[in-house]
């Protein structure tokens, strides 16, 4: 009896790829993909474990596709708390 043959699913081995582009030449599209491509191959894989291959690919694409995003939006709000401080520090300065 021959057991069948599993294959790596593509959309894993994308999801792994666009989370490193979200690090290097794509940061946005990159990372979105990522997390998109991520869920999709998980869901395949669950869906048919017999026939597909490669969870640790999408979760690999996963991890860096959301930790790009939390670190994005992280940044954002540390840069809005500098200037608006900035400001803050300024208009007091001002009123004196």
């Amino acid at each position: 009896m021959q057991t069948p043959v599993r294959q790596t699913n593509v959309l894993a081995i994308i999801s792994l790829i666009a989370g490193i582009l979200g690090w290097t030449l794509l940061p946005i599209l990159g990372s979105l993909g990522a997390i998109v491509t991520g869920h999709m191959a998980r869901g395949q894989i669950r869906r048919e474990p017999d026939r597909y291959d490669g969870d640790g690919l999408a979760i690999g694409g996963l991890i860096l596709g959301w930790a790009s995003v939390v670190i994005a939006i992280v940044s954002i709000v540390v840069i809005v708390l500098f200037f608006g401080g900035l400001a803050a520090i300024a208009a007091m300065a001002g009123s004196h």
